[in-house]
């Protein structure tokens, strides 16, 4: 009887932990839309789904936030690592302006506050820990590596990386190393695929 317990009581445990500890979800339709392979971590926070706009092939690891405050785009393919933040506003100037006064002033109506836009271009990787600023435009194929600061606007195939960010260097020349040691993956390549 004793066992019979234990094992009762292990899997109340597990099937109670499973709903706690991260898992990445499938998703078929965000906002309406149908979308394709497109993983989101249940540990993972979006706030005003309403302006987050998510493509096919999205992953989105564990512990990311973003921040629906403006419009979020993340076109198809892309990944963003665990521990970002994408925020579409920022209060750090209207906290000193308004001191005490701060907590009750609406967030449309605050002097100082930063807001913009995010969008994320077609087969862009987001390396973890990363923090993408409000007003930030990815072009499509970019590397973002872990641990970057992104403010501003970034060309197609860029290598961004940095506190604050910054281009060094071309994903293309990166990608052309490869396909030139597995010729076969040209037929898969996103670039030919994006170029048809």
């Amino acid at each position: 009887m004793k066992l019979l317990l234990q094992k009762f009581k292990t899997k109340v445990i597990y099937e109670l932990s499973k709903h706690l500890r991260p898992e990445m979800i499938g998703f078929l339709y965000w906002n309406d839309k149908k979308i394709v392979n497109t993983r989101i971590s249940n540990a993972s926070h979006i706030s005003n789904r309403s302006k987050i706009e998510i493509g096919s092939n999205v992953f989105i690891f564990h512990n990311v936030y973003i921040d629906g405050y403006k419009k979020v785009t993340l076109c198809d393919g892309v990944a963003i690592g665990h521990c970002c933040t994408l925020a579409t506003h920022s209060a750090h100037q209207s906290l000193r302006l308004y001191g005490n006064a701060y907590i009750n002033t609406p967030v449309s109506e605050l002097k100082g506050l930063l807001s913009g836009e995010i969008y994320i271009g077609n087969y862009t990787f987001v390396g973890p820990n990363c923090v993408i600023m409000p007003g930030t435009r990815i072009g499509k194929g970019c590397i973002v590596a872990a641990f970057s600061f992104v403010t501003g606007d970034f060309p197609d195939y860029s290598i961004i990386k940095g506190n604050p960010a910054v281009v060094i260097g071309n994903t293309k020349q990166l990608d052309e190393q490869f396909l030139n040691r597995y010729p076969e993956l040209r037929a898969t390549y996103f670039d030919q695929q994006a170029n048809l």
